[in-house]
């Protein structure tokens, strides 16, 4: 990697996602995370970027590996939201039958 080559915007979102994933994981705080994240945006050069992530451990590409973790979090979400759903419609039937 040529470290004076400009950095891109998906070079940029790479890192922030992989800064994400290690404040996930415990090795960073939110406050840390926040910083890093702030200079991503003003790194001019992938070695600017390569910088904020150098004393983290590489991280496997969850792609890669198979990592539905993404679509595990979309699932409980929607659970969520149907159980809300539901509990709303109970409610609306309870309201309705009680009146």
């Amino acid at each position: 990697m040529d470290v004076e080559l400009r950095a891109s915007d998906d070079d940029r979102n790479r890192v922030v996602a992989e800064l994400h994933r290690h404040t996930a994981a415990g090795r960073l705080t939110l406050d840390e995370f926040s910083d890093r994240a702030g200079a991503v945006w003003t790194a001019r050069t992938l070695g600017d970027l390569a910088a904020l992530t150098r004393d983290l451990p590489v991280l496997p590409d969850p792609a890669k590996d198979g990592d539905d973790s993404v679509g595990h979090g979309r699932r409980e979400l929607l659970m969520l939201f149907a159980a809300a759903a539901l509990t709303l419609l109970l409610l609306g039937v309870f309201l309705a039958v009680t009146r």
